[in-house]
């Protein structure tokens, strides 16, 4: 739902329009929606969750950064990595998710990879010396590390064994997503049928140059059984991309992330995702230090929604259904009523944060 407000000078929230969402609701003015969830947040105001070092205050920082915009609930996200790594990032997180100050922040933790494609395209940024086949008695080591907190994994179908171990995830309640991948139309419709439930950022993670048709874009597109994310930061997928995957998938399979690395909220400049050394450039792509190779994203969760308004045509109540009510579905997560979100909407469809409310405290307010 909706409230149209206005700005608290308290905690206390005055309400005086309620729209259900989904509803045509438009105008400008103080609004109070459900906290955004962003399901792949790889690192945030300088902080890289890929990093092993990271402790408990780097996640507090980056958390306190991600309540100015509108994010209450998100999945750090740890890629493709050596085994060693990923368990002590996988720690890190779990660590993070027990402060009593950010934990009701961190609702679990998103693998991706390492089982993903190995071909340059489709692996994206991920390090290719580290793809290898889905192992299930290392992804038990990750899930202690994890302290049970791995909630979401990316996979390819493709990687050897990548269809049964995609029904072995789904079988003990974690969401298995299809995504780096450059599987054929079968693989994917057997992964589809194991239980997979989401393409991760469709678009993205894949070759420069496709067949027209068929491919694994329009495969997992035409899927009526997966839910898609999206990066709409006018980068990752243009204008037109953006209206048009989300007319084929609809509102209700269409989920906005961020894929945020380090460097968002950041000015311009070198930085890290695990092992890979990317840079933030002035025009605000994340890419591979020295190539134009996109590694991520500085994108904050509030801007991709204006940018979907903009981009697909869509009211305000079905963009923040992409980024609050659709992820939390797509993982089984109950309505959380003490997650909150002021802001404020102005002509160009630009949302600029009040106040964010995370477990009943406000934790951010300007």
């Amino acid at each position: 739902m909706l409230i149209q407000g206005k700005s608290p000078e308290t905690s206390e929230l005055e309400t005086i329009e309620l729209a259900e969402a989904g509803a045509d609701i438009g105008g400008t003015g103080n609004w109070l929606a459900p906290g955004l969830i962003d399901l792949q947040v790889n690192g945030f105001a300088g902080v890289d969750f890929n990093t092993p070092g990271a402790g408990v205050e780097d996640y507090r920082r980056a958390v306190r950064r991600l309540w100015t915009t509108g994010v209450t609930r998100f999945l750090p996200t740890v890629i493709t990595g050596g085994r060693e790594r990923i368990e002590a990032c996988l720690r890190a997180a779990a660590a993070a998710a027990d402060d009593p100050e950010i934990g009701p922040a961190i609702a679990g933790i998103h693998l991706e990879g390492p089982y993903i494609s190995p071909e340059d395209g489709p692996r994206g940024a991920h390090p290719g010396e580290h793809v290898r086949p889905t192992d299930r008695d290392e992804f038990r080591r990750f899930q202690d590390a994890a302290g049970g907190a791995i909630r979401l994994v990316t996979v390819a179908p493709e990687a050897p064994g990548g269809v049964a171990f995609t029904e072995w995830l789904a079988g003990q309640g974690i969401v298995a997503a299809i995504g780096h991948t450059a599987a054929a139309e079968s693989e994917i419709q057997d992964a589809i049928q194991a239980g997979a439930k989401l393409s991760t950022h469709l678009g993205n993670g894949a070759h420069s140059m496709l067949r027209r048709h068929p491919n694994y874009i329009w495969d997992q597109l035409a899927a009526d059984e997966l839910s898609a994310s999206f990066i709409v930061d006018g980068v990752h997928l243009a204008p037109a991309v953006v209206k048009t995957f989300v007319r084929a998938k609809g509102v209700e399979r269409s989920i906005l992330i961020t894929d945020a690395v380090a460097p968002a909220t950041c000015p311009p400049g070198p930085y890290q995702v695990g092992e890979v050394p990317i840079e933030l450039t002035p025009a605000g792509r994340v890419q591979i230090r020295g190539t134009d190779r996109l590694a991520g994203s500085a994108l904050q969760l509030h801007h991709a929604v204006g940018n979907t308004m903009r981009f697909a045509g869509l009211s305000l109540a079905a963009a923040l259904a992409m980024a609050s009510a659709n992820p939390a579905r797509l993982l089984g997560w109950p309505a959380r009523r003490d997650d909150w979100v002021l802001f404020d909407l102005d002509d160009a469809g630009r949302i600029s944060i009040r106040a964010t409310v995370c477990a009943g405290r406000v934790v951010f307010q300007c």
